[in-house]
């Protein structure tokens, strides 16, 4: 799968792939959603050992004011399920349209990138957070690479999948905390 992935982000293709069936492509879609996961934990990672050895305060983070806001229910059914319609309607839905341009890679490219920065809304603006934007939205660009290759190779069903199931991993530690109430302070 890396070979491939790695294959595709050398010269992107929209080309779907001919096997149909639902083992195969749940397959697929699971081996992705770790890569993702891996990949977005790995930048993460990174990130907060950047912030560490350079003192950086990126503010509050944009999940803090919806736990603030909106009850646990609400917060799974805006990040698990509406958020991936909405995204994937608008950053992977219209890659159709360039499928047989010489420009296909640069739009795939374009539409991943642009995915990643529009998470920086995420974050409280400062001088820091626009300067570290690329590392910031790393995780949400690699994503947005993964959704969109699903999204090539199976359709827009298995990006909206793929990327609900990745927000609902991400999100559910913080789900249960908040449903429980644990103190994690």
């Amino acid at each position: 799968m890396l070979e491939e992935l790695y294959a595709f982000a050398k010269r992107p293709e929209y080309q779907i792939d001919a096997n149909k069936s639902s083992i195969y492509r749940w397959g697929r879609l699971v081996q992705l959603l770790f890569i993702s996961l891996a990949l977005s934990v790995l930048l993460l990672t990174i990130a907060g050992v950047v912030q560490q050895i350079f003192d950086l305060d990126m503010g509050k983070h944009a999940v803090e004011d919806l736990f603030a806001q909106y009850s646990p229910m609400t917060i799974f059914f805006l990040a698990v399920i509406v958020a991936p319609i909405l995204e994937e309607l608008v950053f992977r839905a219209p890659l159709v349209y360039f499928k047989n341009k010489t420009s296909f890679p640069k739009i795939f490219y374009a539409f991943t990138i642009l995915f990643g920065l529009v998470h920086i809304s995420n974050f409280e603006w400062s001088t820091q957070v626009i300067f570290f934007a690329p590392l910031l939205v790393a995780p949400q660009i690699c994503a947005g690479f993964i959704l969109g290759f699903i999204r090539i190779k199976f359709g827009l069903f298995w990006s909206i999948i793929l990327h609900g199931l990745y927000n609902l991993i991400l999100l559910a530690p913080v789900l249960i905390v908040t449903i429980l109430k644990i103190d994690i302070k």
